[in-house]
């Protein structure tokens, strides 16, 4: 697997379900639209669960209702050593650094890890960009700052109350419209 490019969009929503769930271990699905010249895209976040990790039957349903919504799933995404989705699909693992998570951080906090031979290997941290670091990192911390973290539903909160929307529409349009170029941002 080539270079990764991560979108603001779910670069944010990792960060915000860090955020909420601080003390917890977390994960979720990263998307993909495709893939270009043999880097894959990543294009939004589906947080997951934050308490359930170690059951397969809740991440295998929360997989197929986003498969089911037109997902491209890419990757899982963990945070703070949590363990990930057992599927021998999935070749990409990547974690949050939870210790340079903050605003002083001049890199993105992303660790990656490859499956290569039945095991996880360190991707080189080159091969994975970030367009625009500096205003997705401020976007992350405008949005903290609002409050607007209580946007975010995990697949796990949906659980808890099906009305909650899982697929984060209000946080999405929220993190287009801070990224919008009228805002200054790309």
């Amino acid at each position: 697997m080539g270079e990764v490019e991560l979108s603001c969009r779910a670069y944010v929503k990792m960060h915000l379900h860090a955020c909420v769930f601080p003390r917890c271990s977390i994960n979720g699905l990263l998307l993909s639209s495709g893939s270009a010249g043999g880097a894959v895209c990543v294009t939004d976040c589906v947080p997951l669960l934050h308490s359930h990790l170690p059951l397969a039957p809740i991440s295998q349903l929360a997989l197929t209702q986003v498969k089911d919504a037109g997902g491209r799933v890419v990757f899982t995404d963990t945070a703070k050593d949590c363990g990930i989705l057992s599927s021998q699909r999935l070749r990409v693992r990547q974690q949050l650094d939870g210790s340079k998570m903050s605003s002083d951080y001049r890199v993105p906090p992303i660790v990656m890890y490859e499956r290569k031979d039945s095991r996880w290997t360190l991707k080189d941290k080159h091969t994975i960009m970030l367009r625009q670091w500096e205003e997705t990192q401020a976007i992350a911390a405008q949005l903290l700052e609002a409050g607007d973290q209580s946007l975010l539903v995990d697949f796990d909160g949906h659980l808890d109350d099906i009305t909650k929307d899982w697929t984060n529409q209000k946080l999405n349009n929220k993190i287009a419209e801070l990224a919008s170029p009228a805002n200054g941002n790309i």
